[in-house]
């Protein structure tokens, strides 16, 4: 049976990803009313994966004889008035989901939930991917967003995005 605070903590990151994913739906419905689809493809493959990460932590919280509660899903209210903000709200985005990541495993540790902390790595890990990801659509798109030409070939490179479920990350 898993620790009180770490199944709250847990339970609180279940919806705190499927927020992920509304936000990075929202982006996806900027995009497509942008006219960019290979921006709007990348970000509504980014909110399955996100929608992966709720449905493997309901998961563990499941194997772990923990009821999962599902709390209010707030809508995304990022403003979105130029083709950068949704990168960079994205970028923010990833690195406030890493530091919720990072308490959760600094609370399994201070508890020597050890099970828990192995849980935890593969999300860890996922996370400094997600962030550099993210920072990479920045980089891209400072590089070649400005340019017609630029941004017509990152969206084509964005549009070839495959979504393809974790294999390696924990169990759903």
């Amino acid at each position: 049976m898993l620790n009180d605070k770490i199944a709250k903590l847990i339970n609180e990151q279940v919806n705190k990803e499927l927020y992920s994913a509304y936000l990075y739906l929202d982006f996806a419905n900027y995009y497509e009313q942008e006219g960019l689809d290979g921006f709007a493809h990348w970000y509504q493959v980014q909110a399955q994966e996100e929608r992966d990460h709720a449905m493997m932590m309901r998961r563990y919280l499941i194997d772990n004889g923990i009821r999962v509660t599902f709390g209010e899903i707030a809508q995304p209210d990022k403003a979105l008035t130029e083709l950068s903000a949704p990168l960079k709200a994205g970028y923010e985005h990833e690195q406030y989901v890493t530091s919720l990541i990072n308490n959760i495993y600094a609370e399994a540790f201070a508890l020597k939930d050890f099970k828990t902390m192995q849980f935890l790595d593969w999300f860890i890990k996922e996370q400094g991917e997600e962030e550099k990801n993210a920072e990479d659509m920045i980089k891209k798109f400072e590089l070649y967003g400005y340019d017609a030409k630029g941004l017509y070939a990152l969206n084509q490179e964005l549009l070839a995005r495959v979504y393809v479920p974790s294999a390696t990350g924990p169990a759903m």
